[in-house]
């Protein structure tokens, strides 16, 4: 079977892209290389042994995407492309709106023109604000706490919209906590082209001496140590989660060896993807610096506007509904980021 991957070239699409290769499917990805490069498709190709179909280009681009459904024919879509940076959304807002939102209306248009209706489309936790209870459950309220988060809200109401007016239209959103770590080999990974968003690849470039030290904002909140609580979850797990999310609505692509009934399910459906487990930022250095024998040097600063004490996911209905959970530990998450760095 063939997929295609807007956003395949970045740090979630690689690892989507190898599963998918692994168990014998073909990829196409189209990536304008904002947040990644064109090393990691080479690193791709390596790790799997076998060539991934590219286009430079932007999701946004109704010319490049019609090219692309004309010449390829597609089981489905996995749709990864998204500006993803909290406080950059912050400083450009119309921005992310655009790449974003229109962008996926313009991928949605394709779609619908080539008669193309399987999506498994990466949202985030984001999307459900602060906190009203813990663990939290795809009933949770939902809520925008910034721009970026405003555009995956929107962006499922779109999706959720579709699939109630139009026929046949087959789409699940996952809505991602944290993910951390890299494929054991070392070969991909987390590698952003500017400074770090996300805790990980900022306490690997501190371990490997690149930066002075990690700045934990905030050492007061009503945690057992004082720092926020986070549910991680491997990247690999992660991207195991959107080939069981294609076995969900009948695309049989990868057998994890569990007994299932044969499913085909339709409509807009979502899903929490973690591990279900909170654990703060100090246990996640400290479990960095123990299992990679490293030092991360760290010093607390002032919490920032918008963060929350404590966020993990109920991952209940994911179980039910795949058959599947998370089954990596943070200590491999751990150790396959520092492999990956070194």
């Amino acid at each position: 079977m063939k997929f295609f991957i807007p956003g395949g070239a970045g740090y979630i699409g690689t690892h989507i892209s190898y599963m998918l290769l692994e168990n014998d499917h073909d990829v196409v990805i189209l990536d304008n290389f904002s947040n990644s490069s064109i090393s990691s498709i080479n690193s791709l190709e390596n790790l799997s042994g076998k060539k991934v179909i590219l286009y430079k280009g932007d999701v946004c681009n109704e010319e490049i995407l019609s090219n692309i459904f004309n010449v390829h024919s597609f089981d489905g879509v996995i749709h990864l492309a998204a500006l993803k940076s909290v406080s950059e959304s912050i400083e450009q807002p119309k921005m992310y709106h655009k790449n974003n939102v229109e962008g996926t209306k313009c991928l949605l248009a394709a779609m619908r023109s080539f008669d193309i209706k399987n999506l498994v489309f990466s949202s985030s936790a984001t999307v459900y604000g602060l906190p009203q209870y813990l663990p939290i459950d795809e009933r949770h309220p939902l809520s925008s706490i910034n721009p970026y988060a405003q555009t995956k809200l929107n962006i499922e109401q779109e999706l959720e919209t579709i699939a109630e007016n139009e026929d046949d239209w087959k789409i699940v959103a996952l809505r991602y906590f944290n993910p951390v770590g890299a494929h054991e080999s070392g070969m991909i990974g987390e590698s952003p082209l500017n400074t770090p968003n996300n805790i990980m690849p900022y306490i690997v470039n501190v371990a490997n001496k690149e930066l002075p030290y990690l700045k934990i904002f905030g050492n007061d909140y009503d945690t057992k140590d004082g720092t926020g609580v986070r549910d991680y979850i491997h990247v690999m797990d992660l991207a195991e989660s959107h080939l069981m999310a294609l076995n969900f609505i009948g695309i049989k692509v990868f057998d994890h060896g569990l007994k299932h009934t044969d499913e085909n399910n339709s409509g807009f459906n979502v899903f929490n993807i973690g591990t279900g487990k909170g654990l703060s930022v100090l246990e996640l250095v400290n479990t960095f610096q123990k299992v990679n024998d490293v030092e991360v040097p760290y010093e607390f600063t002032s919490r920032r506007p918008g963060d929350v004490s404590s966020c993990y996911a109920d991952v209940d209905k994911s179980l039910k509904a795949f058959h599947w959970s998370a089954r990596r530990t943070i200590e491999e998450m751990c150790i396959s980021a520092w492999n990956f760095k070194n």
